[in-house]
């Protein structure tokens, strides 16, 4: 079903290229600190088309493609800090959005680890860390983790980036089709 899903965005969008760029650990606990106004200017100033962002933990919809170092470059140029940034193709990011397994999962409860490579994941070690009341799913490029009582107090929330063994950002699901629309629009 991804796949259909994948081509008919792209048969929709015709040949016009969109990028979700999202960026790990801005703007949270007062560290980080980039206003999403400042990011899309930035963003532009690599050649990125019409960005616009969603809420202030760095998630932008872009027209076109910009390179994720070009991007850390040019944050830690201007602010002195260098955060990780994956820039994923429209195409990609619906892909792994519809191949979530859960079914009408509440948005707050179901987060997805999106990863920068393929990876090997330790699935013995998240076993052990898993509560009861967790869900765990692993993808080809993305971990998908339905936890019922938040991810805040979640053992294995906390280790998933280290058990993929690649750099990783979440995003809840609310989050993720709010980016989906954007994408749409």
């Amino acid at each position: 079903m991804a796949s259909l899903r994948s081509v008919r965005y792209a048969a929709a969008k015709g040949k016009e290229m969109k990028s979700v760029i999202l960026l790990r650990g801005i703007n949270v606990g007062g560290h980080g600190k980039l206003p999403m106004k400042e990011l899309c200017e930035l963003l532009e100033g690599l050649g990125a088309a019409n960005p616009r962002s969603y809420i202030q933990s760095g998630n932008v919809v872009i027209e076109g493609d910009v390179d994720a170092e070009a991007v850390e470059d040019a944050v830690e140029a201007s602010k002195g800090f260098r955060p990780r940034v994956l820039v994923m193709p429209a195409n990609a990011f619906l892909d792994i959005a519809v191949q979530t397994p859960f079914e009408e999962p509440d948005g707050k409860f179901l987060h997805i680890w999106f990863a920068s490579t393929a990876f090997t994941f330790d699935q013995e070690k998240a076993d052990s860390l898993r509560a009861e009341s967790e869900a765990l799913h692993i993808g080809a490029q993305a971990i998908y983790l339905h936890a019922l009582k938040g991810i805040g107090r979640s053992k294995l929330a906390e280790k998933i980036e280290r058990l993929a063994g690649v750099p990783c950002t979440a995003r809840n699901m609310n989050t993720v089709r709010k980016l989906l629309e954007m994408l749409d629009a």
